[in-house]
């Protein structure tokens, strides 16, 4: 069955490939019509439009195009070819001030959306940048970061869409309550939401598990359990409480990083509390989730909460976290099995520049995360996966109705693959991008 929106000609015709739709079936097509920058038929009804470009796959596989719902693009453009899990030795890696000038900023920008592009993403969340940082080590996510994007923003300069979060305390660092609520009031600023969303905060709730900074409700080695990075009030908790009653009374999206059981507990609790609010443009979610638990997982499918998570990481940081948290409960960490079945909305993203931003060694990472857990690596899991960085992501922007799947009225943003995606066995490092489509316009050829 094929299906079209009215109209005489097409900007664009893909054709003589697989389609992955990602559609509600899953359904594949076999062509797809594009005119101004919006998908206007599948299937025979493309192939029936006279286009004025076609791209013939000759068997190639065509998915929607990625979406890394956790990547500090402004941090990763300013370091790159240097992430911190790669073979940069610890005295080669940048450190200190990165950026310092608008020109440096617009350049790392520009860097970080090419990259994207070779790599067949056509979304991102920048997740924080804001006053918090403007003092920062490093100049990547203080108010002029925000600047330069707005000023490429309005210039049309984009290659990847956008949606920030706006940060009132530091990166991987505290945040003060009285920051916190003067900094809410201040509109963002005004932007095509299309291509550069600002829905709503980050909140840096704790650290991380191999550093024994995680919250956690059962002790580290040396008797500590972490705590909150918030401050303010009568105590961090209290803070942190208000904190989130303060930005979901404003109806804003919250991201909340939380890697311990304890902080995952509280921000689901601060969101009961919080009581009837104005309905948030996207969902409230989780980020990273290390140590949660099954009752928490299945609590924050019952709130709507979802969970942006890592597990490139995870294998990164699997052995140094069973030194402080135990080889039990490492056994139970990054539950993303538990995740993917409970119905909560999960993510699969990058923390570049942490990690690679490539997907396909992190979906290669979830497949053995999930293989621990007794799953096959079969095209239901491997489309599970995928859905998770295209159709979900989008629902995490706030976004599904327009984008993350290639169904008519949606945007064209596709990445065109060499081979299958969720044919199991190959390995999805194996994969090749061939091209990058975002709005109807190629941002990336292979050759």
């Amino acid at each position: 069955m094929s299906s079209a929106l009215l109209g005489d000609d097409a900007d664009l015709l893909l054709r003589g490939g697989r389609i992955h739709t990602f559609d509600a079936t899953d359904s594949v097509a076999t062509a797809i019509a594009v005119r101004d920058g919006m998908i206007v038929a599948t299937d025979a009804a493309a192939e029936a439009l006279p286009a004025r470009e076609i791209v013939q796959l000759d068997g190639r596989t065509a998915i929607p195009g990625l979406n890394d719902a956790h990547l500090h693009a402004a941090w990763l453009g300013a370091r790159w070819p240097h992430l911190f899990f790669s073979d940069t030795p610890p005295e080669e890696q940048p450190t200190g001030r990165l950026v310092t000038t608008a020109g440096e900023r617009r350049s790392a920008l520009r860097r970080a959306w090419a990259l994207l592009a070779e790599l067949g993403i056509t979304s991102y969340t920048e997740p924080g940048i804001g006053p918090g940082e403007d003092d920062g080590e490093t100049g990547c996510f203080g108010t002029d970061m925000l600047e330069s994007y707005v000023e490429l923003h309005r210039e049309g300069a984009q290659t990847s869409r956008v949606t920030l979060l706006r940060l009132f305390g530091t990166i991987d660092g505290e945040s003060s309550l009285k920051d916190f609520a003067a900094g809410l009031p201040v509109p963002p600023p005004t932007t095509d939401p299309r291509w550069l969303a600002i829905p709503g905060v980050k909140i840096f709730a704790d650290g991380i598990p191999p550093m024994a900074t995680a919250w956690t409700s059962d002790p580290y080695p040396d008797g500590t359990t972490g705590h909150l990075l918030t401050r303010g009030d009568a105590d961090p908790l209290s803070a942190f409480q208000q904190m989130i009653a303060l930005a979901a009374g404003r109806g804003l999206q919250i991201a909340v990083h939380a890697t311990g059981d304890r902080s995952i507990e509280e921000f689901l609790t601060a969101l009961e509390r919080a009581g009837e609010t104005p309905p948030p443009p996207a969902p409230h979610h989780v980020v990273h989730g290390d140590l949660a638990t099954p009752a928490q997982i299945r609590r924050a499918e019952r709130l709507g909460v979802g969970f942006a998570v890592q597990p490139l990481i995870a294998a990164h940081t699997h052995s140094w976290a069973a030194v402080q948290l135990g080889e039990a409960r490492v056994a139970a960490a990054w539950p993303l099995a538990e995740m993917l079945s409970s119905g909560a909305l999960t993510t699969l993203t990058s923390d570049a520049p942490i990690a690679t931003p490539d997907w396909r060694p992190s979906l290669d990472a979830s497949l053995a995360l999930l293989a621990a857990d007794g799953r096959a690596d079969d095209a239901a899991t491997r489309r599970r996966l995928l859905r998770t960085m295209t159709a979900d992501a989008a629902i995490q922007d706030g976004a599904a109705t327009w984008k993350g799947t290639l169904e008519l009225g949606r945007v064209a943003d596709i990445t065109v693959l060499d081979e299958d995606p969720c044919t199991p066995g190959r390995p999805f490092a194996a994969l090749q991008v061939e091209r990058t489509i975002v709005d109807g316009r190629t941002v990336f050829a292979r050759g």
